[in-house]
């Protein structure tokens, strides 16, 4: 299985979201590196880095099911690291 290493960014406007995102980290934790969260209350907003190394596929539909949700953006930067597994 071929796998890259990304980083996906997400900003959570929705605090009403929180679970479900965290739901849908839970159910890709295994492609997890790392998470960091920063809460930024001056501007009501979390802001989210995910570190991945994962198929393709599968970083697109995470990130693909965390866009979906209302009220919560995000971005995927993908590196030219690519591990065959």
């Amino acid at each position: 299985m071929e796998t890259r290493v990304a980083v996906m960014s997400i900003i959570v406007e929705n605090g009403d979201m929180v679970e479900k995102l965290n739901g849908l980290l839970h159910e890709y934790g295994e492609f997890i590196i790392g998470r960091m969260g920063i809460p930024y209350r001056k501007r009501g907003v979390s802001i989210i880095s995910i570190a991945l190394d994962a198929p393709q596929n599968t970083i697109s539909s995470l990130s693909g099911k965390v866009g979906s949700l209302p009220g919560i953006s995000v971005k995927t930067a993908y590196s030219n690291v690519i591990s065959i597994e």
